[in-house]
């Protein structure tokens, strides 16, 4: 997610802490904060994608093969 995104949703929350938003702002930071997250979500299974996992005896299993399973 691009930097200018996250800084819109600061200054949305902020905003919203101190003067409140109007519907077409809590529309926007709904829709920001769903981006967000579903970003983060990408990020997370790009990385759970490359662990590894060591059995204790001795083989290695990808995190991609348990889900299979």
């Amino acid at each position: 997610m691009e930097d200018k995104r996250i800084e819109r949703i600061n200054e949305l929350y902020h905003k919203s802490q101190s003067v409140g938003l109007s519907e077409e702002e809590k529309l926007e930071q709904t829709q920001l904060r769903k981006e967000y997250v579903a970003s983060i979500r990408r990020n997370l299974r790009g990385t759970l994608e490359h662990v590894s996992f060591v059995n204790p005896d001795g083989s290695v299993t990808k995190a991609s093969e348990l889900k299979n399973k």
